[in-house]
């Protein structure tokens, strides 16, 4: 036996390599021009070879990041969900127990057309898709937790069940709205701004609710 010769290194396990910040930035970007294809051109439009070509790259490329349609759409729904998901938070926790600045930023965002129209897709594929239904039900779940705790900070002696109650319930009249206010179902008007305006604040804690 040589005992002069180097032993052969013991194999080690495969790891999956980290992403650098390039590869991360890419990525990003492919995500962008995956929303842009989205709102500008519709799920119906929405393939790999789409998006490789509005990115100005190969498809080998694109699929580096993302094997399959589906893993992109995750991709992108996970970030928009997320993405918006900030956005309540940061309302409802920055307003100070105020009202009206909770329910006009959240009527703010339907201003974005683009916005909608990208909510307007994605409720579309969550139609059609159990995996993408079920990561949109998760976002408006915890949607509503956000709004319900903001409930319950206005009137701590409401039950939890009421205080969930009243968060589904302006949560489901603020996004029917968007359907209305961005024009896609009719046309925005301040009369009708105004009433949902009161009604939305009151389900918040702001007024008074009428009815049994």
């Amino acid at each position: 036996m040589d005992r002069g010769a180097p032993s052969a290194p013991a194999p080690r396990p495969d790891r999956p390599s980290r992403p650098t910040a390039k590869g991360s930035n890419r990525r990003e970007e492919l995500l962008d021009v995956t929303e842009r294809v989205l709102v500008e051109r519709g799920n119906a439009e929405l393939s790999l070879r789409t998006v490789a070509a509005e990115a100005g790259v190969r498809l080998g490329h694109l699929q580096h990041y993302f094997r399959t349609r589906a893993d992109l759409v995750q991709a992108v729904l996970a970030r928009v969900l997320a993405r918006s998901l900030r956005e309540v938070a940061d309302v409802t926790a920055s307003a100070g127990g105020a009202v009206e600045p909770v329910v006009r930023s959240l009527l703010a965002q339907q201003e974005d057309d683009r916005l909608v129209r990208l909510f307007t897709e994605i409720w579309a594929l969550a139609a059609h898709d159990g995996s993408v239904a079920a990561e949109v039900r998760a976002f408006y779940r915890d949607y509503t937790g956000h709004v319900a705790e903001f409930v319950r900070s206005r009137d701590p002696g409401l039950p939890p069940h009421l205080c969930r109650a009243r968060a589904e319930t302006f949560v489901m009249l603020i996004e029917g709205a968007s359907l209305f206010r961005s024009g896609v179902a009719a046309e925005a008007s301040a009369a009708t701004d105004a009433e949902l305006t009161a009604l939305a604040a009151a389900l918040l804690g702001g007024g008074p609710l009428t009815g049994p």
